[in-house]
């Protein structure tokens, strides 16, 4: 069965929500299309338990698949789930709009948060800002999430194309460095409208309608700690277990997911400075020891949520740490399969670029895949 074509890049609901959500190492959406699509039949249920922002999560509810994904870090838990489930356009519309009369409460506050935020933010977007991340109940509400999404997604990026200074849309930069360099350039945050913005992105989102997908969740929490309980649901109530576990599990010692989505963990609740702390967001994953423990982990315990014939279809990278942990983790705990490699180029999209806090590892140059299939 070949993967779905769409008339054109835009045309369709799909096409429009499938691209929420600028992620590191996210999966191209084409090549998710096309693994659900050669591995699995409508019905199947598919597991992804790195699902960062649910490329794979969506691609497979799109084909007519039930998917489930966990996500330890909440910036790409908001993303896939306000693209499974979004809110009523009209709700979303007016919910944003009811911003507007909470934010003057938020002037002095506003004022009187760190440079950083002065020198990348209009005022007005500064009140915005504090007022949605105060207000909207991203974890419950659909709605609230819904636009959540779209903020973090144009929380900071080119001048004039997002609601901060110049900035990478992918990944944020530390504050000093940042202030620095804006000083530098003699650059000012754009004095923008921030209802009105994300009003427009809503608009252009929703052109064509929600998507027409299978009942589909990705999950916040640790998957070490939340497959025995997919697990144990299976075995109790008798489910079907899934026919296909398709991830990218974070590579190592490439980037560090807290630091890296600092602005927008900031948004979800989080310090007003970048943090380091690996063990709540996913970090560097720079000890191999570790690395390997939480690869062999949660294989370990996906194997009881997949069927004896499931095909198991990993993305590594190319560099040998990364490879030979993965590799060797799976043909350790999933002897009774054969494991063939596909190698990859990296997509243009996803080519490394330069660090500019200095000191970063070597990242890969192309991807390998990996595909276990019943012998």
């Amino acid at each position: 069965m070949s993967a779905p074509q769409p008339l054109g890049k835009y045309s369709t609901a799909e096409s429009r929500w499938a691209g929420i959500g600028p992620y590191y190492a996210m999966f191209p959406t084409a090549f998710a299309d096309e693994v659900v699509a050669e591995y699995t039949k409508p019905g199947d249920i598919v597991l992804d338990p790195f699902a960062g922002r649910g490329t794979a999560i969506f691609s497979a509810a799109a084909q007519g698949r039930q998917a489930i994904g966990i996500e330890i870090n909440p910036v790409g838990y908001v993303y896939a789930n306000a693209k499974l489930k979004p809110g009523e356009h009209g709700s979303v519309i007016q919910r944003l709009h009811r911003l507007s009369e909470s934010m003057p409460i938020h002037r002095e506050m506003a004022k009187n948060l760190p440079p950083f935020f002065h020198h990348c933010y209009a005022p007005k977007v500064r009140e915005f800002l504090l007022t949605a991340r105060a207000t909207l109940n991203w974890r419950k509400s659909k709605i609230d999430r819904t636009i959540m999404a779209l903020i973090l997604v144009s929380l900071h990026g080119k001048r004039g194309q997002s609601l901060s200074n110049q900035m990478r849309q992918m990944t944020a930069m530390a504050p000093d460095y940042s202030v620095r360099w804006w000083a530098e350039k003699n650059l000012t945050p754009p004095d923008i409208d921030p209802i009105s913005f994300i009003a427009k992105r809503i608009e252009w989102r929703y052109v064509h309608g929600k998507p027409r997908i299978a009942d589909s969740t990705v999950y916040l929490h640790d998957s070490i700690k939340k497959l025995p309980y997919l697990a144990r649901d299976i075995q109790e109530n008798r489910r079907h277990k899934a026919k296909l576990l398709v991830t990218s599990p974070p590579y190592y010692n490439v980037t560090n997911y807290s630091y890296d989505q600092w602005i927008r963990l900031w948004m979800l609740d989080g310090p007003e400075h970048p943090g380091k702390d690996g063990n709540r967001y996913g970090g560097k994953f720079s000890n191999l020891d570790r690395y390997r423990h939480l690869l062999k982990q949660v294989f370990t315990r996906a194997k009881p949520v997949l069927a004896d014939d499931a095909i198991i279809y990993i993305r590594t990278d190319s560099r040998k740490a990364t490879l030979d942990t993965t590799r060797e983790a799976l043909l350790e705990i999933y002897p009774e399969k054969s494991v063939a490699e596909r190698r990859r180029p990296l997509e243009p999209e996803r080519q490394p670029k330069p660090y500019s806090r200095g000191g970063a590892p070597k990242k890969p140059n192309c991807e390998i895949d990996l595909i276990l299939t019943p012998r």
